[in-house]
Protein backbone atom coordinates (compact mmCIF):
# COMPACT_ATOMS: atom_id res chain seq x y z
CA UNK A 1 0.00 0.00 0.00
CA UNK A 2 1.41 3.39 -0.55
CA UNK A 3 1.18 6.48 1.15
CA UNK A 4 -0.62 9.82 -1.05
CA UNK A 5 1.36 11.64 1.07
CA UNK A 6 4.62 11.48 -1.72
CA UNK A 7 5.86 14.71 -3.00
CA UNK A 8 3.68 15.90 -6.00
CA UNK A 9 5.10 16.47 -9.09
CA UNK A 10 2.35 19.27 -9.58
CA UNK A 11 2.75 21.22 -6.79
CA UNK A 12 -0.39 20.39 -5.27
CA UNK A 13 -0.57 20.36 -1.64
CA UNK A 14 -0.54 16.43 -0.26
CA UNK A 15 -3.05 15.35 1.08
CA UNK A 16 -2.59 12.52 3.72
CA UNK A 17 -4.99 9.30 2.64
CA UNK A 18 -4.13 5.82 2.07
CA UNK A 19 -5.00 4.25 -1.31
CA UNK A 20 -5.15 0.31 -0.81
CA UNK A 21 -3.65 -2.07 -3.18
CA UNK A 22 -6.67 -4.13 -3.17
CA UNK A 23 -9.97 -2.12 -4.01
CA UNK A 24 -12.12 -5.03 -1.60
CA UNK A 25 -10.46 -3.28 1.26
CA UNK A 26 -13.50 -0.25 0.38
CA UNK A 27 -15.95 -3.00 0.90
CA UNK A 28 -17.05 -1.51 4.38
CA UNK A 29 -16.81 2.15 2.80
CA UNK A 30 -18.82 1.47 -0.32
CA UNK A 31 -21.63 -0.23 1.84
CA UNK A 32 -21.54 2.93 4.36
CA UNK A 33 -21.69 5.01 1.27
CA UNK A 34 -24.80 3.05 -0.59
CA UNK A 35 -26.64 3.48 3.05
CA UNK A 36 -26.03 7.28 2.87
CA UNK A 37 -27.54 7.65 -0.67
CA UNK A 38 -30.74 5.75 0.20
CA UNK A 39 -31.24 7.19 3.35
CA UNK A 40 -30.73 10.75 1.07
CA UNK A 41 -33.48 9.53 -1.39
CA UNK A 42 -35.93 8.69 1.00
CA UNK A 43 -35.30 12.20 2.44
CA UNK A 44 -36.09 13.68 -1.11
CA UNK A 45 -39.21 11.32 -1.53
CA UNK A 46 -40.61 12.22 1.97
CA UNK A 47 -40.05 16.46 1.02
CA UNK A 48 -42.06 15.84 -2.31
CA UNK A 49 -44.64 14.64 -0.44
CA UNK A 50 -44.91 17.20 2.47
CA UNK A 51 -44.17 19.93 -0.03
CA UNK A 52 -47.95 20.68 -0.78
CA UNK A 53 -48.16 21.07 3.11
CA UNK A 54 -45.40 22.31 4.64
CA UNK A 55 -44.79 25.01 1.63
CA UNK A 56 -47.13 27.73 3.66
CA UNK A 57 -45.82 27.00 7.11
CA UNK A 58 -47.01 25.54 10.55
CA UNK A 59 -50.47 26.66 9.69
CA UNK A 60 -51.62 24.48 7.23
CA UNK A 61 -50.54 21.45 9.06
CA UNK A 62 -52.27 22.82 11.91
CA UNK A 63 -55.80 23.38 9.71
CA UNK A 64 -55.64 19.95 8.28
CA UNK A 65 -55.76 18.20 11.54
CA UNK A 66 -58.33 20.86 13.27
CA UNK A 67 -60.76 19.75 9.96
CA UNK A 68 -59.86 15.87 10.70
CA UNK A 69 -60.98 16.26 14.40
CA UNK A 70 -63.98 18.15 13.41
CA UNK A 71 -64.63 15.27 10.65
CA UNK A 72 -64.53 12.74 13.35
CA UNK A 73 -66.35 14.57 15.60
CA UNK A 74 -69.25 14.91 13.56
CA UNK A 75 -69.49 11.65 12.55
CA UNK A 76 -69.37 10.55 16.03
CA UNK A 77 -72.11 12.46 17.22
CA UNK A 78 -74.09 11.73 13.61
CA UNK A 79 -74.03 8.04 15.05
CA UNK A 80 -74.12 7.92 18.82
CA UNK A 81 -75.36 11.55 19.80
CA UNK A 82 -79.28 12.34 19.99
CA UNK A 83 -81.25 12.34 17.47
CA UNK A 84 -81.31 15.72 15.52
CA UNK A 85 -84.91 15.82 15.03
CA UNK A 86 -88.63 14.46 15.32
CA UNK A 87 -89.96 12.63 12.00
CA UNK A 88 -91.88 15.38 10.53
CA UNK A 89 -95.79 14.40 9.96
CA UNK A 90 -96.79 12.48 6.79
CA UNK A 91 -100.14 11.18 7.07
CA UNK A 92 -103.07 13.44 7.12
CA UNK A 93 -105.15 14.69 10.35
CA UNK A 94 -107.96 12.04 11.10
CA UNK A 95 -111.12 13.35 9.36
CA UNK A 96 -113.31 11.23 11.97
CA UNK A 97 -111.70 10.87 15.01
CA UNK A 98 -113.42 8.43 17.70
CA UNK A 99 -113.90 11.86 20.18
CA UNK A 100 -113.98 15.45 20.24
CA UNK A 101 -110.78 17.10 19.78
CA UNK A 102 -108.80 17.78 23.19
CA UNK A 103 -110.50 14.63 24.22
CA UNK A 104 -108.80 11.10 24.41
CA UNK A 105 -109.28 9.40 20.79
CA UNK A 106 -109.84 12.89 19.85
CA UNK A 107 -107.51 14.98 18.00
CA UNK A 108 -104.90 18.04 19.51
CA UNK A 109 -107.00 21.34 20.50
CA UNK A 110 -106.74 24.05 17.63
CA UNK A 111 -104.18 26.54 18.94
CA UNK A 112 -100.62 27.54 19.10
CA UNK A 113 -97.68 26.83 20.65
CA UNK A 114 -93.95 29.01 20.78
CA UNK A 115 -91.23 27.12 19.86
CA UNK A 116 -87.40 27.85 18.91
CA UNK A 117 -87.65 30.30 15.91
CA UNK A 118 -91.53 30.58 15.45
CA UNK A 119 -94.43 29.67 16.18
CA UNK A 120 -96.32 26.64 15.47
CA UNK A 121 -100.27 25.09 15.54
CA UNK A 122 -100.73 22.14 17.80
CA UNK A 123 -101.21 19.43 15.23
CA UNK A 124 -98.47 19.77 13.39
CA UNK A 125 -96.48 18.83 15.94
CA UNK A 126 -97.61 14.78 15.35
CA UNK A 127 -96.29 12.43 16.38
CA UNK A 128 -95.34 13.54 19.57
CA UNK A 129 -95.23 13.01 23.40
CA UNK A 130 -96.50 16.46 24.50
CA UNK A 131 -94.48 16.68 28.37
CA UNK A 132 -96.55 19.21 30.75
CA UNK A 133 -94.45 20.25 33.32
CA UNK A 134 -94.90 21.54 36.65
CA UNK A 135 -92.83 24.31 38.15
CA UNK A 136 -89.35 22.91 39.99
CA UNK A 137 -90.39 19.32 38.99
CA UNK A 138 -86.58 18.10 39.70
CA UNK A 139 -87.56 15.67 37.08
CA UNK A 140 -84.17 15.64 34.56
CA UNK A 141 -83.98 11.52 35.30
CA UNK A 142 -87.35 10.84 33.93
CA UNK A 143 -86.90 13.28 31.15
CA UNK A 144 -83.96 11.48 29.92
CA UNK A 145 -85.42 8.35 29.68
CA UNK A 146 -88.41 9.21 27.76
CA UNK A 147 -85.39 10.60 25.39
CA UNK A 148 -84.01 6.90 25.18
CA UNK A 149 -87.54 5.94 24.76
CA UNK A 150 -88.73 7.97 22.24
CA UNK A 151 -85.66 8.58 20.08
CA UNK A 152 -85.83 4.72 19.18
CA UNK A 153 -89.15 5.50 17.36
CA UNK A 154 -87.97 8.81 16.19
CA UNK A 155 -91.30 10.59 17.99
CA UNK A 156 -91.17 14.45 18.74
CA UNK A 157 -90.36 15.06 22.59
CA UNK A 158 -91.69 18.28 23.12
CA UNK A 159 -91.77 20.15 27.17
CA UNK A 160 -94.89 22.56 27.52
CA UNK A 161 -94.50 24.31 31.03
CA UNK A 162 -97.54 24.40 33.33
CA UNK A 163 -98.73 27.92 33.81
CA UNK A 164 -101.50 27.78 35.81
CA UNK A 165 -101.99 29.05 38.91
CA UNK A 166 -98.08 30.07 38.92
CA UNK A 167 -96.28 33.26 40.15
CA UNK A 168 -93.15 32.12 38.31
CA UNK A 169 -92.15 34.51 35.26
CA UNK A 170 -92.46 33.90 31.83
CA UNK A 171 -88.52 34.17 31.24
CA UNK A 172 -87.69 31.95 34.87
CA UNK A 173 -89.52 29.38 33.89
CA UNK A 174 -88.05 29.21 30.10
CA UNK A 175 -84.58 29.19 31.87
CA UNK A 176 -85.78 25.92 33.84
CA UNK A 177 -87.07 24.27 30.78
CA UNK A 178 -83.85 24.85 29.03
CA UNK A 179 -81.90 23.15 31.58
CA UNK A 180 -84.74 20.29 31.67
CA UNK A 181 -84.37 19.91 27.68
CA UNK A 182 -80.52 19.65 28.01
CA UNK A 183 -81.20 16.28 30.20
CA UNK A 184 -82.35 14.55 27.34
CA UNK A 185 -79.30 12.79 26.06
CA UNK A 186 -80.82 10.57 23.88
CA UNK A 187 -82.90 12.64 22.03
CA UNK A 188 -84.12 16.35 20.92
CA UNK A 189 -86.29 17.80 23.68
CA UNK A 190 -88.12 21.15 22.21
CA UNK A 191 -89.27 23.62 24.58
CA UNK A 192 -92.85 24.81 23.56
CA UNK A 193 -94.30 27.53 25.06
CA UNK A 194 -98.07 27.50 25.85
CA UNK A 195 -98.50 31.28 28.11
CA UNK A 196 -102.05 30.40 28.37
CA UNK A 197 -101.60 27.22 29.59
CA UNK A 198 -104.20 25.90 26.83
CA UNK A 199 -102.93 21.94 27.45
CA UNK A 200 -102.53 21.95 30.98
CA UNK A 201 -105.72 22.89 31.51
CA UNK A 202 -107.21 20.87 28.48
CA UNK A 203 -106.14 17.38 30.00
CA UNK A 204 -105.92 18.16 33.35
CA UNK A 205 -102.10 17.83 33.96
CA UNK A 206 -101.13 16.40 37.30
CA UNK A 207 -97.26 16.27 38.27
CA UNK A 208 -95.56 15.21 34.99
CA UNK A 209 -97.89 14.71 32.24
CA UNK A 210 -97.45 12.90 28.94
CA UNK A 211 -99.91 13.42 26.45
CA UNK A 212 -99.26 10.18 23.23
CA UNK A 213 -100.03 11.47 19.98
CA UNK A 214 -100.69 9.63 16.95
CA UNK A 215 -98.68 11.23 13.28
CA UNK A 216 -102.53 11.99 12.07
CA UNK A 217 -103.28 14.08 15.16
CA UNK A 218 -105.32 12.22 17.64
CA UNK A 219 -104.37 11.50 20.99
CA UNK A 220 -103.74 8.06 22.05
CA UNK A 221 -103.28 8.64 25.48
CA UNK A 222 -102.76 11.03 28.75
CA UNK A 223 -100.29 9.65 31.48
CA UNK A 224 -100.07 11.47 34.57
CA UNK A 225 -97.63 11.21 37.36
CA UNK A 226 -94.90 10.10 35.54
CA UNK A 227 -91.72 8.53 37.78
CA UNK A 228 -88.72 7.60 36.87
CA UNK A 229 -88.40 3.60 35.54
CA UNK A 230 -91.64 4.09 33.85
CA UNK A 231 -91.61 2.26 30.65
CA UNK A 232 -94.28 3.69 27.82
CA UNK A 233 -93.11 1.40 24.66
CA UNK A 234 -95.87 0.06 24.27
CA UNK A 235 -97.79 3.46 24.33
CA UNK A 236 -95.19 4.98 21.77
CA UNK A 237 -94.70 1.79 19.73
CA UNK A 238 -98.88 2.34 19.51
CA UNK A 239 -98.15 6.07 17.77
CA UNK A 240 -96.60 3.87 14.67
CA UNK A 241 -100.10 2.70 13.71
Amino acid sequence: MRQSGDPDDYGLPHVDIVVPDDARELGSEILAYRREERRQRRRRRWRRLTAPITRYGPAVPIIACALLIALVSGTVITVFGPDPAPRAPSDPVAQRPTALPGQVGGVLPDAEVAVPGHRKRLIDLRPAVLVIVPPGCGCETTIDELSRQTSTYRIGLYLVADRRDTDVSIEQSAKEMRKLAGAARHAVAIVARDDDALLAKTYRASGLTAVFVHADGVVEDVVRGLAPGQNLEKRLQSLQN
